[in-house]
C-alpha cells in the first residue's frame, strides 16, 4: 500500500526552470538606458509630515550616529529644487540609521512615478546612503511597468539640508538600463 501511495502522488518538482524571452513577450530584448533627473523632498517637521520614525533601539538615544532609528518615507519627487515644484513621483519606503561609527543609512524604497511615459512605474532602490558625502550610491535592484527587470544605479547629492528641522532637499541623477 506505502509503494502505491507514494507513486500515485509522486511528482516531479522543479525548483526553477530557463524561459525563452518570447514566453514573456521579450521578441527582440533592447535595452535602454535612461536618465532620470528630479529632487527628493525629506520634510520630517510639519503639519504633514513625509518621513515618519517608527522605530528605535535603547540605544538610539544616546548613540551618536542614531543607530537603529528606522523612519517611513512618503517623500515627493519634483522636477525642480523648490516645493512647489511640480510632482514627478513619490519616493516610498524606509530608511535605518544602520552604521555604529558614521551616520549612513540603510536605504530600502520605490520611486513611484506619476507623470509623463513613465507614470505607473516604478524602480526599486536598495543601498547605503552616508549622508554626509558629497554624493552617494544606492543600487536599482528592479522596478515594474516600463522599468521591469530595471538594473543601475542613483547618484544623489544633497542640496539643501536644514540642521533644526531636518528638512532636506536631495538631487537625484538616476541612470537605469531596462527593456
Amino acid at each position: 500500500m506505502f509503494i502505491f501511495t507514494y507513486l500515485l502522488h509522486a511528482q516531479p518538482h522543479q525548483f526553477s526552470r530557463n524561459l525563452s524571452p518570447n514566453s514573456l513577450g521579450f521578441k527582440k530584448p533592447k535595452l535602454k538606458l535612461s536618465h532620470l533627473h528630479f529632487y527628493f523632498h525629506e520634510i520630517p517637521t510639519d503639519n504633514h509630515p513625509t518621513a515618519v520614525q517608527v522605530a528605535k533601539a535603547n540605544m538610539t538615544n544616546t548613540s551618536p550616529t542614531l543607530f537603529g532609528a528606522t523612519f517611513m518615507i512618503d517623500d515627493p519627487l519634483t522636477e525642480g529644487p523648490e516645493r512647489a515644484s511640480k510632482i514627478v513621483g513619490r519616493a516610498q519606503g524606509l530608511y535605518a540609521f544602520a552604521s555604529l561609527s558614521e551616520i549612513r543609512l540603510l536605504m530600502a524604497l520605490n520611486y513611484v512615478f506619476i507623470e509623463g511615459k513613465y507614470n505607473g512605474s516604478t524602480l526599486s532602490i536598495l543601498g547605503t546612503n552616508a549622508v554626509f558625502s558629497k554624493v552617494r550610491e544606492m543600487s536599482i535592484v528592479g522596478g515594474s511597468g516600463l522599468f521591469r527587470f530595471a538594473r543601475g544605479y542613483a547618484l544623489a547629492k544633497t542640496y539643501y539640508f536644514n540642521t533644526t528641522t531636518g528638512n532636506a532637499v536631495v538631487e537625484y541623477n538616476v541612470y537605469v538600463l531596462h527593456y
